[in-house]
């Protein structure tokens, strides 16, 4: 049923934007301040957001002339403690002995479990290091500029603006000509919101609930509207995502260029970034020659000689160096102009400098997993748009947010979820047959936040661990939910020593123990993953983990993600029957759909039972997965 509210005002829109943006910024700035303040390396590294006495292991050059710095524990080389350092992440490298030294900033350049590797432009002093996440204040700058250029467009983007608004309506063409067939691997559902895309004038959403192949739908509807002559900018909120995106593009045949910092895109994929393309063009050669030529040229004009030059000789020559490097700049920028005008589709995260397109224009931008942006975050891009097309589930964990206060007002709201709940069904198409888990596995959420919508593909409908080869089902049940009820042991939540998380360690340990049975019984410890709502739990669990590849993440860390089995671990047992944020649905709704064959959850049903949402899980679960008690698990 399509939904309709009242207009926004663009001046009172905007300026909220404005204010949010600041107080997000000021509260990331306020975060590491600090952390900088803390002595204790354990307390410091407690928010993951810090990395303390590390060494440097290896290091080389390349893009761009930037140093990649391997970094490891200088005690415990073999593992570094949990972390939110990711690709891509801006960060803060510091001499750890000296609390006075400047700053280098950089990016994440790899990630592995022993070792991060980050790009900075500078050798840094010192032996052993400290990395901090660092506020990505030119990110939020560029947020800042876009939504001033929103706020005060006119033309095609005061069009958008208007509907972004709900000041005018988007139209659709009702008979859309498709250049081409509609892939046959994709469902009916998949085929309905491409028709919708390709008919939008303005706006279309694609709503993908877990596992039901939003990605490739977007995919699909970006090769064919490159197949009828529009260029399309694809963008997503973390390099991860527009990783993504472009790996599939390219997989289907659908040549693109990747934009960003090289450090940042994925190192099988940089091939494909701008810098690597403009590097490999002939014309480059020239550029090269052009800046050694100069730099001889300022060498020799800066050498002291014996006998006087003539006057105004030695100017002559830095002029000359000067106009050089102007005119190899002029050619390098014609070089990177040619590729991005030949280019049918351009890849890049949603706050990318968007003056290096100078005035290219798009016919679409598409924007994938959109709940995941901040609103201001998708106004960057939709400077150079016709038309846009978001991708995503407001249903599933919104963008993520430092300010309690700015969170509270709604600077959580992505533009998406603002849009689905303004428009409906009118702008919104929703994915229906999921390919990720067994049909038991997805019909909690599918009768609680879908509607009962979803269905099982063929493909998963009924598939089990046993159906993996050398899996031993004696082992370990083939049931593909099962919880775990703790109540009555008296395993109590504590908070973490010197911290403010909470833990869990006998929950844990027993969460351990399905683990163990999991790999016992034939499941690779890749397949499996550990999940955990508070950082506390993970760092303990990872304390106690004996398999190298299996993987122990917050729930925030998982989404998007999905293993073969998935043991939660619920933390929370008290005697007032508090959940704290496990009461936030959609992270539970992230959580339950991580799953293909095995979700096991672990908790006290006293606690959870006290919030209304658990209690509607654990009356499912009655009834239609399997309840053992952790009696039955005692040695």
């Amino acid at each position: 049923m399509t939904v309709r509210k009242t207009a926004l005002r663009a001046d009172q829109h905007f300026s909220k934007l404005h204010r949010w943006l600041e107080m997000e910024g000021e509260a990331e700035r306020q975060r590491l301040a600090q952390r900088r303040k803390i002595q204790s390396s354990e307390a410091a590294e407690r928010t993951g957001e810090t990395l303390l006495d590390l060494v440097i292991r290896n290091h080389t050059t390349g893009l761009g002339g930037r140093y990649l710095i391997t970094l490891s524990k200088r005690r415990s080389p073999d593992r570094l403690p949990w972390h939110r350092f990711k690709v891509g992440s801006p960060i803060l490298l510091s001499d750890d002995t000296d609390e006075d030294s400047e700053s280098l900033q950089g990016v994440v350049s790899a990630r592995r479990n022993d070792t991060l590797e980050i790009a900075v432009d500078d050798w840094p002093s010192g032996d052993r290091f400290r990395l901090d996440l660092s506020p990505d204040e030119i990110s939020r700058k560029r947020q800042s500029s876009a939504l001033q250029v929103g706020a005060n467009a006119s033309g095609r983007l005061g069009q958008l603006r208007d509907i972004l608004l709900g000041e005018r309506e988007p139209t659709f063409q009702k008979n859309v000509k498709i250049p081409g067939p509609i892939s046959q691997r994709l469902n009916a559902s998949q085929h309905q919101a491409i028709e919708h895309v390709l008919a939008a004038n303005d706006l279309a959403i694609i709503h993908g609930p877990p596992g039901t192949g939003k990605t490739t739908t977007v995919v699909e509807a970006i090769r064919l509207m490159v197949a009828r002559g529009e260029r399309v900018l694809a963008c997503a909120p973390s390099n991860t995502a527009v990783d993504n995106l472009l790996e599939r593009l390219l997989a289907i045949g659908e040549p693109a260029i990747r934009l960003g910092h090289p450090a940042r895109v994925s190192e099988d994929l940089r091939q494909h970034s701008l810098d690597v393309l403009a590097g490999r063009h002939e014309s480059m050669m020239i550029v090269h020659q052009m800046m050694r030529e100069a730099e001889q040229i300022e060498r020799k004009a800066a050498k002291y000689t014996r006998g006087r030059p003539p006057a105004g000789f030695k100017g002559q020559q830095r002029q000359e160096a000067r106009e050089l490097k102007r005119q190899s700049r002029i050619l390098e920028q014609q070089v990177v102009t040619e590729l991005l005008r030949d280019a049918r589709v351009i890849c890049a995260t949603t706050t990318f400098d968007d003056s290096i397109l100078e005035d290219l224009k798009f016919d679409v931008l598409v924007i994938d997993e959109a709940c995941q942006s901040v609103e201001p975050g998708c106004w960057v891009p939709l400077k150079k748009a016709h038309k846009l097309i978001l991708a995503g589930d407001h249903l599933q964990l919104p963008p993520t947010i430092l300010s309690d206060e700015a969170r509270k007002e709604g600077f959580a709201v992505s533009l998406m979820e603002r849009l689905v709940n303004h428009y409906g069904d009118m702008t919104t198409r929703q994915l229906t047959v999921q390919y990720r888990m067994h049909e038991s596995i997805m019909a909690f959420s599918s009768e609680t936040f879908y509607g009962n919508t979803l269905i099982a593909d063929e493909s998963v409908r009924q598939h089990v661990l046993s159906d993996l080869p050398r899996f031993q089902s004696d082992r370990i049940s083939d049931e593909p939910v099962t919880f775990i009820d703790t109540a009555g042991t008296g395993w109590a939540e504590e908070i973490e020593p010197d911290g403010m998380s909470k833990r869990n360690p006998q929950e844990g340990e027993l969460v351990m123990k399905q683990v163990n049975a999991l790999c016992e019984a034939g499941l690779r410890p890749k397949d499996i993953a550990v999940i955990a709502p508070y950082a506390a739990q993970v760092r303990w669990l990872r304390e106690h983990a004996v398999y190298d590849h299996l993987e122990i993440d917050t729930v925030d860390g998982f989404q998007g993600r999905e293993k073969e089995a998935v043991v939660m671990s619920m933390v929370r047992s008290n005697e007032i029957g508090e959940v704290g944020f496990l009461s936030d649905a959609r992270r539970m709704n992230v959580a339950l759909t991580r799953a293909k064959r095995k979700l096991i959850l672990v908790g006290d049903s006293a606690t959870l039972g006290a919030n209304d949402f658990f209690k509607t899980l654990l009356g499912w679960i009655e009834q239609n997965g399997s309840y053992r008690t952790a009696w039955e698990f005692a040695d």
